[in-house]
């Protein structure tokens, strides 16, 4: 298991040098570090196959294919969007961790579309590192999409919800 304290000596050591990818894998836990211009991904999964410590770099090249992928879908929904997008106030993650609609499988979501919030309206819950994190909606107004899915992990500044202002 990484510690903390090495995971940001990482990320730190990736941002001050051209690499763009670290990919490091130990006693059964993987970590992989992107920078696409500055550490964009820190994601830390356990490894399917348990092995000595490895590390590999991926050239530029290969980041920027993936970039051009993911940016297609965003091209193709055009002007429209952009111009809805900009009278909505984005709830966005305050960290990177799990997002969960509920405080427990069973229980009801905090907030769904079309619900009207207040600027302490719990809306989700992030789990970072095993603590259970309540986000508020910060805004008074009404749901308008929940862009993640639950349980899906989420990455710091990633939009989660648009809200109507009132």
């Amino acid at each position: 298991m990484f510690k903390l304290n090495e995971i940001k000596e990482l990320i730190e050591l990736v941002d001050k040098t051209s690499v763009h990818e670290l990919e490091i894998e130990n006693e059964g836990t993987r970590l992989c570090i992107r920078k696409p211009g500055k550490s964009e991904l820190v994601h830390v999964q356990p490894a399917v196959v348990p092995s000595l410590p490895q590390v590999a770099a991926v050239t530029g090249q290969a980041i920027s294919a993936a970039a051009d992928n993911a940016q297609v879908p965003a091209a193709a929904q055009g002007a429209e969007s952009a111009a809805d997008d900009a009278n909505l106030h984005k709830i966005v993650s305050p960290m990177v961790g799990t997002f969960y609609r509920a405080s427990s499988p069973d229980a009801n979501p905090y907030v769904n579309v079309g619900d009207k919030v207040g600027v302490k309206t719990t809306v989700c819950i992030i789990e970072a590192m095993k603590l259970m994190n309540e986000l508020e909606a910060e805004v008074k107004g009404e749901i308008v999409d929940i862009l993640v899915e639950n349980g899906q992990l989420v990455e710091y500044g990633q939009p989660l919800f648009l809200v109507k202002p009132e």
